[in-house]
């Protein structure tokens, strides 16, 4: 249908569908029911090259593009989100950081076994007090007087993968009299004196990708475990999350399709007052709405990859893109799941179905990596040209 959707993406595409309905479904149900970290089936995907899609093979990934990821990750987030929640963090927020801002030496240390599946990383940018207005955290890191290393204290929360990751990219204050432009990234190991984990957050949804707190205590980070320049950290992690939204859609969409096929199924096999469900105009109507919302939502993706590619040549940002992609996506996956749950009456909301999951998944694709308000605000000063 489309001529930019190559051999090459149809066979990531499918080699991700089958690992995703043939290795995750059967034990989404069991993850989602405990909160467990499915640290098996998450090696098992970098072993066959979803944790580092778009980085070169000479770094431990496989070379593709941003919509090759997009597919993939829409597949593995059909059977559960969770997984795709560690793989969207592995890819967009990480390693895409790493690619475009990391020096040779990072990129060999730090980008490598992450990629390849044999590490995982995460990124941190959250704090208690301090969400989308980065420009307020209280978390600090001090050049040392021998300009060796930088100490860093204080807390951020929220950080997915935290309780399991052995590198962390973090966002700290340096210059926290300059607000935004005093930010700046460090590669963190957390295997280091001075990092500690807190408890595992209890979440409505994506309950088997673990997310906690993490906490700084005279943390010592060489220099050379710095992202790009002191003040740069703003910047890099906004570029990097126009990146990570192109993700958090694919995950909205591969949860809105899952949604929709079984919706499609069950109003062909239900029966009531005498007839299938879907032999009835309001079934046929959600339907409809449903599937229109989840096409419209998968073309704004593909808009966003192809953005993205583009500027890999350009230089431009593909902010718009991305932020249209995630909002609408995200939103629809909301919307899917609320009609799916609708359609199968009581059985949605019985756990002896997945719809339930869905819809409680569903939900935190319109507050992560930018809520939807967010991503109204990027659309809206995308157009205007004001701030």
């Amino acid at each position: 249908m489309f001529d930019f959707i190559t051999e090459e993406h149809t066979m990531i595409q499918e080699a991700a569908r089958d690992f995703a309905q043939k290795s995750i479904a059967p034990i989404a149900e069991h993850f989602d029911e405990t909160g467990e970290f499915p640290i098996d089936t998450i090696r098992q995907m970098g072993g066959l090259g979803f944790m580092g899609i778009e980085v070169p093979e000479e770094y431990g990934g496989v070379g593709m593009d941003t919509l090759a990821y997009s597919l993939a990750l829409t597949e593995i987030c059909k059977a559960d989100a969770s997984h795709g929640t560690v793989m969207s963090v592995n890819n967009s927020l990480y390693a895409h950081g790493l690619m475009k801002f990391g020096t040779e030496e990072q990129k060999q240390k730090y980008l490598i076994p992450v990629a390849s599946g044999e590490k995982i990383g995460a990124y941190s940018l959250t704090e208690p007090m301090s969400g989308s207005d980065a420009g307020t955290m209280k978390s600090r890191a001090v050049l040392n007087e021998a300009g060796t290393h930088y100490v860093i204290n204080g807390v951020k929360s929220w950080v997915t993968s935290a309780p399991y990751a052995d590198f962390i990219v973090v966002f700290t204050m340096t210059a926290p009299e300059k607000k935004h432009k005093g930010v700046t990234a460090f590669l963190i190991e957390t295997d280091k004196p001075g990092f500690e984990r807190g408890k595992k957050e209890p979440k409505l949804g994506i309950r088997a990708s673990a997310t906690s707190e993490i906490m700084f205590d005279d943390y010592q980070c060489p220099v050379e475990n710095r992202l790009g320049a002191e003040g740069e950290g703003f910047k890099i992690a906004m570029t990097v999350l126009d990146a990570g939204r192109i993700g958090i859609a694919s995950q909205a969409l591969g949860i809105a399709d899952a949604a929709l096929e079984a919706s499609i199924a069950y109003a062909q096999e239900r029966e009531a007052f005498g007839q299938k469900i879907g032999q009835f105009q309001m079934i046929q109507q959600k339907l409809a709405d449903m599937k229109t919302r989840v096409e419209a939502s998968r073309l704004l993706i593909y808009q966003a990859c192809l953005a993205k590619e583009a500027s890999k040549k350009t230089g431009a940002r593909y902010s718009l893109e991305a932020s249209m992609a995630k909002l609408y996506a995200s939103e629809t996956a909301m919307w899917v799941t609320t009609q799916a749950i609708q359609i199968h009456g009581g059985m949605g909301y019985s756990k002896e179905m997945p719809l339930e999951r869905y819809f409680r998944d569903a939900k935190i694709t319109e507050i992560y990596e930018g809520t939807s308000e967010i991503q109204r605000m990027v659309i809206a000063r995308s157009l205007t040209g004001l701030r």
